[in-house]
């Protein structure tokens, strides 16, 4: 499959289910696969993944229902806590304030460079996943969640949430998308 054909397969998936087409070690292995082939500006290799699985991944939608103190409905939860797992995104800003310290003339930009990676390894990952008839959505329940997920996987301070990515099983198709009158959006000059 093609790149173009691949990124008009991915969609929104809301209705999965825990149940895969294919093995949780074949997803691991892809996710892992894409994380290292995704670049990142200067080569910092600010991107950083944690999949949610089994137990973890109900207790991580849990808390993210806690967190949210009962303002997210429970059945909006329910149904990302109902997939396979959670691909959840971080960059490590440790590794972005080295940078800095390196490269003073580029300080700015290089937390903008850390988001504009993650957001390729998030539509890798996404229509990778879709690929193996695996359903997929991109949330952003951030940074309301943010201290229930760092002691839920025991990770660094420096972690930084970008989004999470609930997956699985695809129970139904989305609707079909309306068609974009691209030229609004897209300028071509000669």
């Amino acid at each position: 499959m093609g790149i173009v054909e691949s990124l008009q397969n991915r969609r929104s998936y809301y209705n999965i289910k825990k149940e895969l087409p294919f093995e949780e070690s074949e997803v691991i292995e892809l996710i892992k696969k894409l994380t290292e082939l995704v670049p990142d500006a200067f080569n910092m290799k600010s991107s950083r993944v944690v999949v949610a699985l089994g137990e973890k991944q109900e207790r991580l939608w849990d808390a993210a229902y806690e967190a949210f103190e009962g303002e997210v409905p429970k059945k909006k939860i329910d149904g990302f806590r109902a997939g396979a797992g959670t691909v959840l995104y971080f960059y490590d800003n440790q590794i972005v304030e080295n940078m800095q310290s390196q490269f003073p003339l580029y300080k700015d930009n290089f937390p903008v460079w850390a988001s504009q990676s993650s957001g390729m390894l998030q539509i890798s990952v996404w229509s990778g996943l879709r690929e193996l008839g695996i359903g997929a959505s991109l949330q952003h329940y951030n940074p309301v969640i943010d201290e229930n997920v760092q002691k839920l996987f025991d990770l660094p301070e420096s972690y930084r949430l970008v989004a999470q990515m609930p997956f699985g099983g695809i129970v139904e198709e989305p609707e079909a998308k309306e068609k974009e009158d691209i030229s609004k959006r897209v300028q071509i000059e000669k």
